[in-house]
């Protein structure tokens, strides 16, 4: 998939395009099945299909008090957009000089002469253009005068739940911690990357080592709590069982920030520092709490691994 940071970099003859318009925030099952339509109008008219989207939520300037937490970092955005098998996307810098733009400025500028349209969906919901002036009415009405035609995609369900797939329900299963509800929503598991770093070692001296991720992370972490899922190992190949912790430990009450920490079942042998780590989660296991005294938080991690090895057994 060719990544256009700017129309300057898209070159003249690029169209003729089919164009999906959106933040495309977590790359969901409703953001999917928007790509897999895409794709099905661009290969029946010939043309590339594209994903058009924003290097940041447009609220972070327009109402940064109301603005959400991203799901997935911008680079992992734009990989699992590439996973759909797009032929381009372009993302645009929300910045003022974007967010003053006419409808129809935003329409000839991008969508007719940068990309050469033919066909644009869009939501019900999509508003673009100065002040939120343009809809789909407008794309329809502007359509006819710049040889593209409008589709307008209706929500995603869920087969058993009558409600819209969207990020703000992601975002609340997160919150909750059901990270297997979560990954319902998603289409694929909730998962966070990040660098091995060196922690408290405190994992090690009660006999649990872990693996510390750096703070860095792509993606919005699920609440504090203890997880089943699963370690990947970027410089080995290698999945790894795992019983996975999300929270500032509160027993000590000496860790600022919240971390997310893997410890790799039955292996106490492992040296990860500095290797790159993917943690998936497969399912939450228990709330945070505070422990009165080590023998206790001995006791409750021991049965955490256990229940977590026979949750991950349990699974295909």
């Amino acid at each position: 998939m060719i990544v256009f940071r700017d129309r300057a970099e898209i070159p003249a003859d690029f169209g003729p395009s089919a164009v999906a318009i959106g933040k495309f925030d977590g790359v969901h099952v409703g953001h999917q099945a928007v790509i897999e339509r895409l794709r099905s109008d661009a290969a029946a008219s010939g043309a590339r299909a594209v994903a058009v989207t924003f290097d940041r939520n447009p609220l972070a300037l327009l109402r940064p008090e109301l603005c959400p937490e991203s799901i997935v970092s911008l680079e992992t955005k734009l990989e699992l957009l590439a996973e759909l098998e797009l032929d381009a996307t372009l993302v645009l810098t929300f910045d003022e000089e974007f967010a003053a733009l006419a409808p129809e400025e935003f329409v000839q500028s991008y969508l007719v002469d940068a990309l050469g349209a033919t066909t644009v969906l869009v939501g019900d919901d999509f508003r673009f253009g100065r002040g939120g002036a343009g809809n789909p009415a407008l794309l329809a009405e502007l359509g006819p005068q710049h040889g593209f035609r409008i589709d307008v995609i209706q929500d995603v369900l869920l087969p058993d739940l009558e409600r819209r797939v969207s990020s703000s329900w992601i975002r609340e299963l997160l919150a909750e911690g059901d990270v297997a509800g979560a990954a319902r929503v998603l289409g694929r598991p909730v998962a966070v990357r990040g660098e091995v770093v060196h922690g408290h070692k405190r994992g090690r001296e009660l006999g649990f080592p872990t693996a510390n991720l750096s703070p860095l992370t792509d993606a919005i972490v699920p609440a504090d709590g203890v997880y089943a899922g699963w370690l990947d190992d970027h410089d080995t190949g290698i999945r790894h069982p795992a019983a996975i912790s999300v929270g500032t430990n509160p027993t000590f009450d000496d860790v600022l920030t919240r971390q997310v920490e893997a410890h790799v079942i039955d292996r106490d042998d492992l040296d990860l520092y500095g290797h790159r780590v993917t943690v998936e989660f497969a399912q939450r296991l228990r709330g945070m709490v505070a422990f009165e005294g080590i023998e206790a938080l001995k006791e409750k991690m021991s049965a955490d691994v256990v229940e977590a090895r026979e949750v991950l057994a349990a699974r295909p």
